[in-house]
C-alpha cells in the first residue's frame, strides 16, 4: 500500500470535466432533477438560482450507523435531495460503501477471531496505522460484518444490526425510491482511487459500469461524482459526462500535505469545500463562494452536524443559515432534516 506516496504527491487538487457550467440535473437526468431541486420562488444566491441541495452525508448518519440501509432510507424519508455513498473496493473487485479503507471504526471486525491475522500496519498520509483493511477482504468476508456508530454521544443501540452495503445495494435504494415517486440523487465519492489503481482496480471503470447497468440516467436519478484525488477526476471526466466535484482539503491538513490550491486552477463542475473556507470563527463569512461562482464553479460544503456546530455558531441551524445566506449550492450534513428545515423555512 502506498498511501503516503500517492496522496502526498497527487491527491486533492483539480482536474477538468467536459461541462463546467451546467448543473448536475442537466447532465444526469433532467426529469429527476426537477423533483429533487425545485426552483425557489425567491431566487437563492446560488450559482444557478436554484435552492441549495441538502446532501445526506453517509445517509442520516447522525441517527444510524453510517452507510447503512437505515441511514439512507431515513435520509430519503426526511426529504434529502442527495444521499452520499463513499466507495472503496474489496479484494475481489467489488465496490462497497465505507468512508475509510480501514474497518475497525465502523464495523465489528475486531470481534471476528477468524480475521485476527489480517490486522496489519499500513502507511497513511498521516502516519502508520494498524487496522483491518478493506482491500484484504473479499465481498463474502465483508458480508459477515455488521456496521457500528463510530462517534461518541450518538445512538449506539443500532450497532451490529445492519449489513455493510455494496454500491449496487445503495443504487437499489435510490431506484426503489424513484419507483415510489421520490427522486433522490446520488452524490458519490471515490475514496483512495490511486491506491486501488495500484492494486489493479480502475475505479472510474467500475463505477461507470455499475451505474450504467443499474440504469440511473433512465430512472432520472441525478448524480455527482466527487473525489479528493485529481487524477481520478480527470480519468472519470474523460469517460463520462457526469458532473465532477473537486473536494478540497481544509486546514491544517492542506498545509501539512502541501496541498493548498487556488480556485482559479480548478476546472471541475464544482468544488467540495471544507466549511471553514466559508465560515469565519466570528460567525461572518468569507468571499469564497462569490469567487467560486465568478469562475462558474458550484460550491458544495462539508460537513454540518447538529451535535458539533462550527466555531462561532450557537447551533447547526445558525450554521446552515449562514451557509445558505452565503450562496452555497449544497451542504453535506449528518442531519438532513435540520438542513431541510432551515433551507425551506423561507
Amino acid at each position: 500500500m502506498k498511501h503516503l506516496v500517492i496522496l502526498a504527491a497527487a491527491c486533492l487538487a483539480a482536474c477538468t470535466t467536459p461541462s463546467q457550467s451546467q448543473p448536475a440535473n442537466t447532465l444526469a437526468g433532467s426529469e429527476g432533477a426537477t423533483e429533487v431541486v425545485s426552483a425557489s420562488i425567491t431566487r437563492a444566491p446560488t450559482l444557478h438560482g436554484d435552492k441549495p441541495i441538502v446532501i445526506a452525508h453517509r445517509g442520516a448518519s447522525g441517527l444510524y450507523p453510517e452507510h447503512t440501509a437505515a441511514a439512507y432510507k431515513a435520509a430519503i424519508e426526511q426529504g434529502a435531495d442527495f444521499i452520499e455513498p463513499d466507495l472503496v473496493v474489496t479484494s475481489d473487485g467489488v465496490l462497497i460503501v465505507r468512508h475509510d479503507n480501514f474497518l475497525s471504526a465502523t464495523t465489528n471486525v475486531a470481534d471476528h477471531s477468524e480475521f485476527a491475522d489480517r490486522k496489519k500496519v499500513k502507511a497513511t498520509p498521516l502516519g502508520e496505522k494498524e487496522d483491518w483493511w478493506v482491500e484484504d477482504f473479499t465481498l463474502a468476508d465483508i458480508k459477515t460484518l455488521k456496521a457500528r456508530q463510530q462517534f461518541e454521544g450518538r445512538e449506539m443501540k443500532y450497532d451490529d444490526q445492519y449489513d455493510i452495503l455494496t454500491f449496487d445495494e445503495v443504487m437499489d435504494i435510490a431506484l426503489d425510491a424513484a419507483k415510489a415517486g421520490h427522486i433522490v440523487g446520488l452524490h458519490v465519492e471515490a475514496k483512495w482511487p490511486g491506491d486501488f489503481a495500484a492494486q489493479g482496480f480502475d475505479m472510474p471503470d467500475l463505477m461507470i459500469a455499475a451505474m450504467d447497468k443499474k440504469g440511473l440516467k433512465a430512472a432520472g436519478i441525478p448524480v455527482y461524482i466527487q473525489c479528493f484525488e485529481p487524477p481520478f477526476l480527470a480519468e472519470f471526466a474523460s469517460k463520462s459526462d457526469l458532473p465532477t466535484i473537486q473536494n478540497m482539503v481544509g486546514p491544517p491538513y492542506a498545509a501539512m500535505l502541501g496541498l493548498d490550491y487556488k480556485l482559479e486552477d480548478i476546472h471541475t463542475t464544482g468544488v467540495g469545500a471544507e466549511k471553514s473556507m466559508i465560515l469565519n470563527a466570528d460567525g461572518t463569512t468569507s468571499d469564497f463562494v462569490d469567487r467560486a461562482h465568478k469562475l462558474g464553479l458550484l460550491v458544495h460544503v462539508y460537513t454540518v452536524r447538529d451535535d458539533h456546530p462550527g466555531e462561532g455558531f450557537a447551533d447547526s441551524r445558525a450554521e446552515f443559515r449562514a451557509l445558505f445566506d452565503a450562496g452555497v449550492d449544497g451542504v453535506w450534513t449528518d442531519y438532513p432534516a435540520t438542513g431541510l428545515a432551515v433551507r425551506d423555512a423561507e
